[in-house]
């Protein structure tokens, strides 16, 4: 994250909000609980970011229509405008990355780390 922190940092958003709108980028309008998943943050926390970055203006949170108690969360379009501004800058961040590591070395780690958290989530699953 060292990296990538300078970025987020010098355009006002922390690690946790850029992984929100990253995904929210690619596919707008999901559930909170559907972020937690995709961005593995906790229930608690995330409530607590999307607030921040409602009052941020980088999200919006309306209820579902045919159910109220449900909420759909999407971007504005000045987060937008900025995913367009930071996503170039992390693409280059992670190609210097991958120059210096190489291709295969940060494929084995990513790999890693995909089993890493399948055996978690087997693990939770299964109540250990």
């Amino acid at each position: 994250m060292s990296r990538f922190r300078p970025v987020l940092n010098q355009h006002g958003v922390t690690e946790q909000q850029w992984r929100i709108l990253r995904v929210l980028l690619d596919e707008d309008g999901l559930e909170p609980r559907q972020l937690c998943e995709r961005c593995l943050i906790s229930s608690p926390s995330i409530a607590g970011v999307l607030m921040r970055m409602e009052e941020a203006g980088l999200i919006k949170r309306e209820r579902m229509a045919h159910d109220q108690r449900r909420v759909k969360v999407t971007v504005t379009a000045a987060t937008k405008k900025l995913g367009k501004s930071i996503a170039p800058i992390i693409e280059r961040e992670y190609l210097e990355l991958e120059k210096k590591v190489g291709v295969k070395q940060l494929q084995q780690v990513y790999d890693t780390l995909d089993t890493l958290l399948q055996n978690l989530d087997s693990h939770e699953a299964i109540g250990d």
